[in-house]
């Protein structure tokens, strides 16, 4: 008989009255040879018994740093001050060695990249033992192995004792991620601090994830500390929410305080600045202007007065305290002016007012398409050995894609990380001929191209890539980074220097900006130089691969507008490829939904999106999070079971089966058809689903 899966520690401390966790006036300085960087600022905080903090801000907002400090994974070199009690206890007095006793049973954590957290030499089965038999000596190894295999089961690791035996390598993105939670559970700690636990995952994932974090809840009672930029999982899970910017604490209070009724404006633009996925498109974005201040060179007064639309004097004299305003008990903020928003003399709206659409030029709406794709094919063989390579297997990354765009529309392609998007984007971009299937850019079709002709259409379609930092050569000064696909097109530098002054201007850029570097822009600025880049030639098509999934939701919104304004502006064709499905309402005129290199679903974005027939279109809807906790908790969800299949795996029928959640309803007669032919996309109210049984799906998405 196996052991208990979870039982207290002997090592455990007695349980006490009073918050679980209590942080008092933490400031956490790194020394610099430029001047010392304050990440984090006197912030202050509790964490009852079995409670969920999500903690939110943008990025360099202390969040990260202020739980390492909990946790005494700071370097030696950061300065700390202030109280950190776990359970009564001060853990900034304890040695390394006591805070080794409590890391890990009492407290655990679930790190935001679980590659680099896992050691790739020792299997995850061992891994998970390890931290088991740290914190009890008793535990055999055959113990701890068995236990390890439960607790992969636990998190839904499929098959778990022959996975307990692979490296972390052989995991995937997801599968990584159960498996750190599952180390964070093993000792049945009563705090688990996550880390943008989902970040780097795909939205189904994401789901799987977030479910498992609460599970691993109710199994050990335990409080959780979640860190993240996202608001919608914030939305879902939190009991209370703090708001970070700055180092400091800038609002707290519960996840309907906070999201309903918020009285600092840095969370009012926060939360108007996310797109929600069932209204986005109606109105438009409020991006949060400018960026937070160099934590080595705080300005005078608050840090948020540069770019807040109702500051005062006062504000750019004095910092506001973290107090309640005569609202709701424990609903604290740091604001000049909260009183008025609480008492609605300063209104929300009136803060950051939603930017009006330019008026869109007028497309005929018997415009010949701009892009036509047809059975598109791009296999890749899988090779082994070394002297004498063979072929064992092929890669089906894109088997049989067809779409079009017409002039002035955006059509987005969206799925799961592995589903092809990528890959068929970089077909359009090679204008070579394909492996099967035909392209057809601007009437042209890309097989019958001469080099010149190849030369003179690749000024009409142009991309911008996904990290704009990693885009563009650090070395150049952005006037040469702009002007360069002038450049390959031959164009003489004092038409080339004029314009891209004029393209800068067009991206909402100061043209006096031309000698900086790369280096020296924000990631909002430096995806504004990608666009501008993208359109130095006056391309008609647009080619967007995830432009916006590295940015801050405060800067995400200013580019989406941007994008918009561009194509209404310009008249401008856009492939825009993504997985944050609110993004892709927000902007798109039709989607594309892509599972293994098939599209399974495809339409207009609104009858997809609130009309969902596909099951793997109804699960991604569904996963999306939404930003409102009064829905968010209330959702009925189609949560998929396992990653996504390998594009080698070879899969007989409906290639969505083995996932399907339709399919296990289905009766056998049903399932027989599944197994034996995979779908071709058949029109269903105008829209094109690749599914049997769409007049049999009863799922129900919320």
């Amino acid at each position: 008989m196996p052991e208990t899966l979870f039982q207290p520690q002997p090592s455990a401390a007695p349980r006490r009255s009073g918050p679980l966790l209590e942080v008092r006036n933490l400031s956490v300085t790194f020394p610099q040879r430029s001047g010392d960087v304050r990440a984090v600022r006197e912030i202050s905080y509790t964490i009852d018994e079995g409670e969920f903090l999500g903690i939110v801000g943008e990025s360099g907002s202390g969040k990260s740093v202020s739980s390492l400090a909990i946790m005494g994974l700071l370097p030696d070199t950061a300065v700390i001050e202030g109280e950190i009690l776990y359970n009564g206890q001060s853990l900034l007095t304890m040695n390394d060695r006591q805070l080794s006793q409590v890391r890990g049973s009492e407290i655990a954590m679930v790190f935001q990249d679980p590659l680099s957290a896992l050691t790739p030499v020792y299997t995850v089965g061992d891994q998970i033992a390890e931290a088991l038999r740290l914190h009890d000596g008793a535990l055999s190894k055959q113990a701890a192995a068995v236990r390890a295999v439960e607790l992969l089961k636990i998190v839904g690791i499929p098959d778990p004792s022959r996975r307990a035996l692979a490296f972390p390598h052989e995991y995937s993105g997801g599968m990584r991620q159960r498996a750190m939670i599952a180390m964070a559970i093993a000792n049945d700690p009563r705090l688990i601090i996550a880390d943008e636990p989902t970040t780097a995952l795909d939205v189904t994932i994401q789901a799987q994830i977030l479910e498992v974090l609460q599970e691993a809840k109710r199994l050990t009672g335990a409080a959780v500390s979640l860190i993240t930029h996202d608001l919608g999982v914030v939305a879902g899970q939190a009991d209370r929410v703090a708001v970070m910017y700055a180092g400091k604490l800038v609002e707290s209070g519960t996840v309907e305080q906070v999201f309903h009724e918020p009285t600092m404006p840095y969370t009012v633009g926060l939360l108007r600045s996310v797109p929600n996925i069932r209204t986005a498109g109606t109105s438009r974005l409020v991006p949060l202007e400018g960026r937070p201040p160099s934590l080595a060179n705080l300005p005078r007064g608050c840090p948020f007065a540069a770019r807040c639309p109702a500051a005062i004097d006062l504000c750019r004299t004095e910092e506001p305290a973290l107090v309640e305003h005569g609202g709701p008990d424990g609903h604290l903020s740091a604001c000049h002016r909260s009183t008025e928003i609480l008492d609605g003399t300063l209104s929300r709206p009136e803060i950051f007012p939603r930017p009006e659409a330019l008026v869109a030029r007028e497309v005929p709406a018997d415009a010949d398409p701009v892009l036509v794709v047809t059975d598109l094919v791009k296999h890749f063989p899988l090779m082994k050995g070394g002297v004498f390579r063979r072929q064992v297997g092929t890669v089906r990354a894109v088997d049989g894609v067809s779409f079009q765009l017409k002039p002035g529309r955006t059509l987005a392609i969206v799925g799961e990380s592995g589903c092809g998007k990528t890959t068929t984007i970089l077909e359009l971009m090679e204008l070579l001929k394909p492996q099967s299937g035909t392209i057809e850019i601007v009437g042209k079709d890309v097989a019958k191209l001469t080099s010149h002709g190849r030369r003179q259409l690749r000024s009409q379609i142009q991309i911008v890539f996904q990290d704009p930092a990693a885009a563009v050569d650090p070395r150049l000064p952005i006037a040469d980074v702009v002007g360069e696909p002038l450049l390959a097109q031959g164009v003489p530098r004092e038409k080339r220097n004029q314009r891209v002054a004029e393209l800068l201007d067009l991206v909402g850029l100061d043209p006096t900006m031309l000698d900086r570097y790369p280096h020296e822009f924000s990631g909002g600025q430096r995806q504004r130089i990608g666009i501008a880049r993208g359109l130095a030639t006056d391309p008609k098509i647009l080619v967007l691969d995830e432009p916006v999934s590295a940015l801050d939701v405060s800067i995400q919104a200013g580019v989406i507008n941007l994008l918009q304004d561009l194509r209404d502006q310009l008249g401008l064709s856009l492939i825009f490829v993504a997985h944050d499905l609110a993004v892709v309402r927000q902007i798109a005129d039709e989607v594309a939904v892509m599972y293994l290199g098939r599209i399974v679903e495809y339409g207009r974005i609104a009858e997809v999106f609130d009309h969902p027939k596909h099951p793997y279109t109804q699960a991604l809807m569904s996963a999306a999070p939404i930003p409102d906790p009064a829905i968010e908790r209330t959702r009925d969800r189609v949560l998929l079971q396992g990653d996504l299949p390998s594009p080698a795996e070879r899969i007989d029928g409906c290639r969505f089966r083995t996932r399907c959640p339709l399919y296990k309803i289905l009766g056998d007669a049903q399932r027989a058809l599944c197994d034996a032919q995979d779908p071709e996309l058949v029109d269903h109210d105008g829209d094109l689903v690749a599914c049997h049984h769409v007049d049999r799906n009863t799922l129900v998405v919320g």
